[in-house]
């Protein structure tokens, strides 16, 4: 999948506090692995993750291999949404 890194970092920086632990309780994964993910640069501290970044506008192309983080967001904001209009 390709996504912009802008897109990308918009969407971290969207999801509600505590969405990251969230996420990498949920995946059996390392908080640090999921910040990675999204666009942060602690390899040391967790799993390098697989997506490549192209050159391009909007910070550019970022190539994921795996999207099951970026569907985990996407659920979280989903039912942030949801819950913020009730």
């Amino acid at each position: 999948m390709n996504i912009t890194f802008e897109e990308l970092r918009r969407i971290k920086h969207a999801l509600p506090t505590g969405s990251i632990a969230r996420i990498a309780h949920e995946l059996n994964l390392d908080e640090q692995t999921v910040r990675n993910y999204f666009g942060a640069h602690k390899y040391q501290e967790g799993q390098i993750v697989e997506w490549h970044l192209e050159p391009g506008p909007n910070g550019g192309i970022v190539h994921l291999e795996d999207t099951t983080i970026l569907e985990k967001a996407k659920q979280i904001l989903a039912e942030d949404h949801v819950s913020s209009e009730n």
